[in-house]
């Protein structure tokens, strides 16, 4: 890895120092996080003064970056210090507007990481770049780029969209029941049957949902599945969309709805922090998501996380499948080579 290039997966940014001596400087190549390029910059004096800014462009000066973020600082080696910035919240121009200043020496080789909490832009009254979703805001709060970014709601219509709408919340011409633990809902076999091969078996063969026009959906509450639903007839939000991923995980792996497992495999890979990549592991060898369960290894080994779970790891190894267990252990006999 480059002594000046920052290596990033979901929300965090990694750059390893290889040689820092005192009263020197150096500058990170850029790296993409959300809509803009940022860099990293360090310079040591009476302090250690760390620094994170957007690369100039039309971008950060249309659309300047509102960021909340940590920073930490880690020694390589045996005797790991780890130094943790406080959580900043604040707008970002230019170089000269935040700085960290580490009361602590540091040389030779150590790592920088950066984990971006939120991106947040401020509304003004055109239309943003957050593309394929289009957003128009009039003025007001800085709102935040994550929610909105990448497309769930179908590419349909918006006369599509509202019929089906239309049709799911009154149930119009509805001829199916879908009963959970909770209560029942009415859908549309023909809008179930297109999106679902396993649907479609149900009602095309001489099985009981066929003769009952009924399907029992046991192992989702109401809400979850009137969010699969909502996917399915293309009106779902992107906040029930992440409210309910992993129950729409599930299900989309058991009705084999191939498209709507990619998304949340997607959604899941943008916020693996320490708090939740073990489950996100868990979840990626239950359901065989490859690219989760790669960025969930990267997380903890390339970047060195596996140190945040030390408490947690005991208990997920008593729960974790043997073969989960052996992908781990190989990773770590790729990852950690000897210095």
């Amino acid at each position: 890895m480059g002594d000046s290039k920052v290596e990033t997966i979901s929300r965090l940014a990694q750059w390893r120092i290889d040689n820092f001596s005192p009263c020197s400087y150096k500058k990170s190549d850029p790296f993409k996080v959300g809509l803009w390029n940022w860099h990293l910059s360090i310079e040591k004096n009476r302090y250690m003064y760390i620094r994170l800014f957007p690369e100039p462009s039309r971008v950060s000066k249309e659309q300047p970056p509102y960021a909340k973020f940590i920073l930490r600082i880690s020694n390589v080696g045996a005797n790991r210090r780890l130094y943790i910035s406080p959580v900043h919240d604040r707008p970002l121009r230019t170089c000269d507007d935040f700085y960290w200043p580490v009361d602590s020496s540091f040389h030779g080789r150590f790592i920088i990481d950066v984990e971006f909490l939120d991106l947040r832009i401020c509304p003004i009254n055109i239309t943003c770049f957050l593309n394929p979703l289009v957003v128009k805001t009039q003025g007001g709060e800085t709102v935040s780029i994550w929610p909105m970014d990448g497309a769930i709601q179908s590419m349909s219509t918006q006369t599509t969209l509202r019929c089906l709408a239309r049709m799911l919340d009154e149930g119009l011409h509805a001829d199916v029941t879908i009963k959970t633990a909770e209560g029942t809902l009415r859908a549309h076999k023909a809008v179930l049957s297109a999106s679902s091969p396993v649907f479609e078996s149900m009602f095309h063969h001489n099985l009981k949902e066929k003769e009952s026009s009924t399907i029992h959906i046991d192992d989702m509450s109401l809400e979850s599945c009137r969010a699969l639903l909502n996917y399915l007839y293309g009106t779902i939000s992107q906040e029930d969309f992440w409210k309910h991923r992993l129950p729409l995980l599930g299900a989309a792996n058991k009705y084999d709805i191939v498209d709507l497992k990619d998304a949340c495999e997607e959604s899941l890979l943008e916020d693996i922090n320490s708090q939740n990549v073990l489950e996100r592991l868990q979840e990626a060898w239950l359901y065989q998501l490859t690219k989760l369960k790669k960025g969930c290894m990267t997380y903890l080994f390339d970047f060195g996380k596996i140190y945040d779970v030390r408490d947690e790891i005991n208990n997920f190894f008593r729960q974790a499948d043997r073969e989960l267990m052996l992908d781990m252990f190989q990773e770590v006999l790729t990852v950690w080579k000897p210095v």
